[in-house]
């Protein structure tokens, strides 16, 4: 691909419309791809509206999405779908379409790989690549919603990677899927997810966007946290908070806690004690997780009735709390184990 070929999707409307002009074609020629590409058209020939010459100068310039689907895995459970997608250079990333009540949901990756390197995670074990493109973000959507054939009514920042580690492509990803003129989903029905990167978290704090924040906090100290977290060594878990108060002052909105329950880690009544003592009085929801089997961590699950004594002690402190309903727990629909599963044994096919 000649590196002057650019992805539609990483093209602000404005953006389009220069260039489209800058073709010698009217402004609203613009607006008929835009329109175009976020139905789901994934090649310029279906574009039915533009003469057949405008079609071929789009074709040398530009290209959609830029995403395919590898795998789809349909859990058999709950319906939800697991997909591994291939990127314009071959990379492959996840995203997972989860069905609710309330909507359909997609969690899409931000990176190929993680580098926070949380020793529980299937995405850290396999390192980092590269960031994702805003374009890059938005054709994991529509895709998902093209092959699904029904409307996404809501993001979840929680896939593949970590969504400040990619600040400015997420915040663009963010404004463009608020928008009117593409799927024009609200703020509030979005989910940005962060291990706890202090900086960012306060910048995006000063964004006031009525985003949900999520925390993946896993551990009610920096001494535990520091043994599976790595990021713990640089941002203590007093300033986690200190942004999160901030963060739901500028807002008005809540921020989830995930906390992973990991057996003999960090899953004692002490450990649910001292939890609830540092979140009580902030506006908050916590959300417990028994951790997922991955090789080579060594990890186990909590017992259930562990889970629901730790659950009862948070609650004692006024706060809300969920375990986690496991969704495509037969689909490896967790992120990172599918990828994992798929890179791994093309290493070793190499």
């Amino acid at each position: 691909m000649a590196s002057s070929v650019i992805n539609v999707f990483d093209l602000e409307f404005n953006e389009l419309k220069d260039e489209i002009t800058r073709l010698g074609e009217p402004v609203y020629r613009a607006k008929q791809v835009w329109q175009w590409i976020y139905q789901g058209t994934d090649s310029f020939d279906d574009m039915t509206n533009l003469p057949k010459s405008f079609r071929d100068k789009l074709k040398g310039l530009f290209y959609i999405g830029g995403v395919s689907i590898v795998n789809k895995l349909v859990s058999r459970k709950d319906g939800t779908r697991k997909y591994l997608l291939a990127l314009k250079d071959g990379k492959i990333i996840e995203s997972v379409l989860m069905k609710y009540h309330y909507g359909n949901s997609v969690c899409l990756s931000t990176q190929i790989g993680c580098r926070m390197g949380c020793s529980f995670c299937a995405s850290s074990k396999l390192g980092i690549d590269r960031n994702l493109s805003a374009g890059e973000m938005v054709a994991q959507i529509i895709a998902i919603q093209k092959d699904l054939a029904e409307k996404i009514s809501h993001i979840v920042l929680m896939g593949i990677g970590e969504p400040f580690d990619n600040y400015d492509n997420v915040i663009r990803f963010l404004r463009r899927m608020n928008s009117p003129d593409t799927l024009n989903i609200s703020y509030r029905r979005m989910t940005v997810s962060t291990c706890g990167l202090v900086p960012e978290m306060l910048k995006f704090a000063e964004e006031e966007f009525p985003v949900n924040l999520s925390i993946s906090l896993h551990a009610p100290n920096d001494e535990v946290r520091k043994s599976i977290m790595p990021i713990a060594k640089k941002y203590p878990i007093d300033k986690i908070l200190e942004a999160c108060h901030i963060y739901t002052q500028k807002t008005g909105r809540r921020i989830t806690f995930e906390y992973t329950l990991i057996k003999d880690i960090n899953d004692k009544n002490e450990h649910a004690q001292e939890l609830g003592e540092r979140l009580a009085g902030l506006l908050c929801h916590v959300n417990l997780i028994p951790v997922n089997t991955v090789e080579g961590t060594g990890y186990s699950k909590s017992e259930r009735e562990r889970v629901e004594n730790f659950k009862k002690v948070i609650e004692e402190y006024g706060l809300p709390v969920t375990v986690r309903r496991e969704l495509g727990s037969d689909i490896a629909a967790s992120c990172g184990q599918l990828r994992k599963r798929l890179v791994e044994s093309d290493r070793m096919v190499d």
